[in-house]
């Protein structure tokens, strides 16, 4: 998720320049990262079910399919995904724009602007 942000660090500067808010540029990416983890979670989910004919062996003291081990693996893993993209996000939103343009000559710039 961090990877994704800060790749995507001058086109969060050129929606900044041309006047679009931190917050929704912040919650943009939110967006983005929250629905990449809960289709990963819900996959993971499918997977870890499937599975679990073959783990109940392994395992003590807890079932294979135990919902509050798996809800709470869930929890964990979208607050640690919100937070690898609001960082990264917050660190981009916050550079200075103008100097993010400057650096770059005008094909790269036309790139981020496509």
């Amino acid at each position: 998720m961090a990877y994704n942000v800060t790749r995507r660090t001058q086109e969060i500067g050129v929606r900044v320049a041309l006047g679009a808010a931190r917050r929704n540029v912040l919650s943009m990416i939110l967006r983005e990262t929250l629905g990449l983890t809960s289709i990963g979670i819900a996959l993971g989910l499918v997977c870890a079910l499937a599975a679990s004919q073959l783990l109940d062996n392994m395992l003590y003291g807890v079932s294979a399919q135990d919902p509050v081990t798996l809800a709470a693996v869930s929890v964990v893993l979208t607050a640690v995904a919100a937070i690898a993209g609001w960082i990264p996000a917050r660190r981009a939103t916050r550079v200075d724009r103008w100097s993010l343009c400057a650096m770059n000559d005008r094909s790269s710039l036309a790139k981020v602007l496509r």
